[in-house]
């Protein structure tokens, strides 16, 4: 079992990985045979670069705000429909759909919706509402672009915090209402400790994954009005297959791998510490 664990990650993982490390440091541009060794020259375009530094603000909006609003949908939603009923079962259900559904269909479909002409402004100036800029000025987009964001991916961290949940034993909840703990004393004292891992779980998972959006830029925004929803990877395969810029959009993957690598690793030690002065 873990020799094809170890291939697979070795032929999914590691060898693009060190194949980007190599390109990172040359000029090839997708098509010369033998691509020119720059050296570092990459790495200091990239430092220097106002869309890099646009798109590595964008992107940490989105997935602080992201992770912080998925999260606490998740979370809250879970606590509502924990308990077992054929209603509750039929609401996790339609909550999670919109995470198995392609992100670009996702996106395109709510392109037609928040466009200047679309259904939801349509709707607003048939009741006398004036419409709104929700995709074509720069705050209304990024807000947009993060709702959806947050629409289409809470349900994941849902069904998570529901199993979650179902691992508190009943008994310690019975015994924090007999000592007169209120709902919100009990969440925080004994449902918060007891879900920590899944909670440590979901953080990670999110914010790595929202460090990487891609395909609801694409779709949704385009990465405008002027850039300001371009998100770093959306500027990476920009860079790379549009511009032909191979060996400079590598330089900007194996930073934004880096740099995921420790915006997780702090995550998963600032939850650690959290649980052991929960415990102490």
């Amino acid at each position: 079992m873990t020799a094809p664990a170890i291939v697979l990650f070795t032929v999914m993982m590691l060898v693009p990985l060190v194949l980007s490390g190599y390109l990172s440091l040359t000029d090839w541009d997708g098509y010369t045979a033998q691509p020119a060794v720059i050296g570092l020259h990459n790495y200091r375009v990239l430092l220097d670069d106002p869309e890099v530094r646009d798109a590595a603000v964008t992107t940490a909006v989105i997935a602080v705000a992201g992770t912080v609003a998925i999260n606490l949908a998740g979370l809250g939603t879970a606590l509502a429909i924990s308990t077992p009923g054929r209603l509750n079962t039929l609401l996790r259900t339609v909550f999670f759909y919109p995470y198995v559904i392609s992100a670009l269909i996702i996106g395109f479909l709510w392109s037609a919706l928040l466009s200047t002409n679309g259904a939801v402004n349509t709707v607003l100036e048939a009741v006398g509402h004036a419409g709104l800029p929700f995709l074509s000025m720069p705050g209304w987009a990024l807000v947009s672009l993060i709702t959806v964001i947050v629409w289409s991916g809470f349900g994941f961290t849902l069904v998570l915090y529901i199993a979650g949940l179902q691992t508190v034993p009943a008994s310690l909840i019975e015994a924090a209402r007999i000592d007169g703990a209120g709902r919100w004393r009990t969440l925080r004292s004994v449902t918060l400790p007891m879900i920590a891992p899944i909670v440590t779980v979901n953080l990670v998972l999110t914010l790595v994954s929202l460090l990487r959006t891609y395909d609801l830029v694409l779709s949704l925004t385009g990465g405008g009005p002027a850039g300001t929803t371009q998100t770093a990877a959306y500027l990476i395969l920009s860079e790379s297959f549009q511009n032909n810029m191979l060996g400079y959009g590598s330089a900007q993957s194996v930073v934004l791998t880096v740099v995921t690598g420790i915006a997780a690793l702090a995550v998963t030690l600032l939850r650690r510490r959290a649980d052991t002065g929960v415990s102490a």
